[in-house]
């Protein structure tokens, strides 16, 4: 991966920063070479967050390249944790589904099987589009909206 795509997704958290609704906490995003992770309150990243990332594409197709992946993770130690918190969102589907659409697949992380994740990939995300940034930002932020009152207990 290029240089590049740390300023990419260091301005992906900065419009995610910009664009996300008052009064879900105190927002904090890292960005690196790879991707940007979001959360909320504390300074730590926390187990459950957002995350937008090159992944490699072998998860998805088994083919060589890299894919973009979007949405939410819960990246607790045991399993039947995160698997807890894929239920309570997969039996809420009707509700993030309005926003989200058809495209979040819920399931185990890709590439980690115990974490799990309720995210969609684009495979044909074009690193050198201009708009990237903003089009990568703006579907965080639809997760953050949808998943986070829910992830919270509503």
């Amino acid at each position: 991966m290029a240089d590049f795509e740390l300023h990419l997704f260091a301005e992906v958290g900065d419009l995610v920063r910009s664009m996300v609704p008052d009064g879900l906490g105190d927002f904090h995003h890292r960005s690196h070479r790879g991707g940007v992770k979001v959360w909320f309150d504390t300074e730590k990243p926390t187990r459950e967050h957002y995350e937008a990332q090159f992944i490699p594409r072998r998860h998805i197709d088994g083919t060589e390249g890299w894919v973009l992946e979007i949405g939410f993770h819960a990246e607790h130690p045991k399993e039947d944790d995160n698997q807890a918190v894929l239920t309570r969102l997969t039996d809420k589907r009707s509700t993030w589904k309005k926003t989200l659409g058809d495209e979040p697949q819920p399931g185990p992380f890709l590439g980690r099987e115990s974490w799990r994740r309720l995210s969609e990939v684009w495979t044909d995300a074009e690193r050198d589009d201009p708009d990237l940034a903003f089009e990568i930002a703006s579907r965080l932020v639809d997760y953050v909206e949808v998943i986070e009152p829910i992830r919270l207990g509503g």
